[in-house]
């Protein structure tokens, strides 16, 4: 069927097709509309938002159903094959011989990826631990400092899922001063960091210190130990007005404006280019997870700064061009930017 067709046949089913990208349709042709067509059949309107008990009940059993027809012996190696690498090869050939994807939504009249989504949800061992207590809380605080909102990275740090470490870490979030920041703030933060690397450098490599105490020195230290992970609640304590996620990203722009001299690179022609590779680089990824990215590598493509500057790029980018986008899967939205988003941009530059 041609991506067209696709589209105007999808657009019975679903109201909001005309938003989502060209890939994502050929994937919901393919693994949805004959079921939309059946459901149709059957007098069953395409449903969205809110699970039903009754569909959850119907996602247990077809998982169940899957598991006694492949042998795999449970719902966490099925549906979270990464954390059993061992398995891997052998649970994803299963899934390909038994149609993994036609049983886990059968009799559910919702896409298919919503259904996925939600099975990961129901069966992950991880996401029923009950009250987090402040020890925990302040992990968390710790953990997202250092890693950012790798929430899979943290969940398995913590042995939360997904869901609860990121939806927790919304919740604790403090009043902060949301304003322009001052130059006494600014200042504040700085004399932090520099407090933090300087008892670092005391311990790791004490003959560094003197670039640090170098006021008109563009870089303090090494390149390496800037961009190196911080004690940001600490920092957040020292500066005071601030919570410590805006501490990290006003570190960050000053970080990035030391590393690249000054340079503007995400204005003008400039801007348009990062913006251009950016979107070229995360479609080149295949990754059907944020968390799956090596954020790392991308900075490189950019240019020389920090990781969390390509993160915070990339959200300007989907909030900016991706409509609906709290709706989508991150690769509906990348196929979304590159798909829509990066023909206007090359032809603008």
């Amino acid at each position: 069927m041609d991506l067209d067709t696709a589209r105007q046949e999808l657009e019975e089913f679903i109201p909001h097709v005309k938003n989502i990208s060209d890939s994502s349709i050929r994937k919901m042709a393919g693994r949805d509309l004959m079921r939309f067509k059946e459901f149709k059949k059957q007098g069953m309107a395409i449903r969205f938002g809110r699970f039903t008990q009754k569909e959850n009940k119907q996602i247990r059993k077809n998982v169940e159903e899957f598991l006694a027809l492949t042998g795999i012996d449970s719902a966490e190696k099925l549906l979270f094959t990464s954390r059993y690498p061992s398995y891997k090869d052998t649970i994803h050939r299963l899934k390909t011989e038994h149609h993994f994807c036609e049983k886990i939504s059968e009799g559910i009249p919702r896409p298919w990826r919503l259904i996925y989504y939600r099975a990961r949800k129901i069966f992950d061992p991880n996401n029923y631990k009950g009250r987090y207590t402040k020890e925990e809380k302040e992990q968390l605080k710790k953990y997202q400092a250092l890693h950012g909102n790798d929430w899979k990275k943290i969940s398995e740090l913590m042995s939360r899922s997904n869901l609860s470490v990121a939806m927790k870490f919304s919740e604790i979030k403090s009043a902060i001063n949301y304003g322009p920041w001052t130059e006494e703030e600014t200042q504040k933060l700085m004399s932090a960091v520099k407090d933090v690397l300087r008892r670092k450098l005391t311990v790791e490599n004490a003959s560094s210190l003197s670039s640090l105490e170098q006021p008109d020195s563009d870089l303090w230290i090494d390149r390496e130990q800037l961009q190196q992970a911080l004690p940001w609640t600490e920092i957040e304590a020292k500066v005071g007005s601030r919570y410590w996620r805006q501490c990290k990203q006003k570190w960050n722009s000053v970080l990035t404006r030391k590393l690249t001299r000054g340079q503007k690179l995400y204005r003008g022609t400039n801007g348009l280019k990062t913006k251009i590779t950016l979107i070229k680089r995360l479609y080149q990824t295949k990754a059907e997870d944020a968390s799956e990215v090596n954020w790392d590598e991308l900075s490189n493509a950019i240019g020389d700064v920090p990781r969390a500057y390509v993160q915070a790029k990339f959200y300007r980018l989907k909030v900016s061009f991706v409509p609906l986008w709290k709706r989508r899967t991150f690769s509906e939205i990348i196929d979304y930017l590159y798909e829509k988003t990066l023909p206007d941009l090359e032809e603008k530059l």
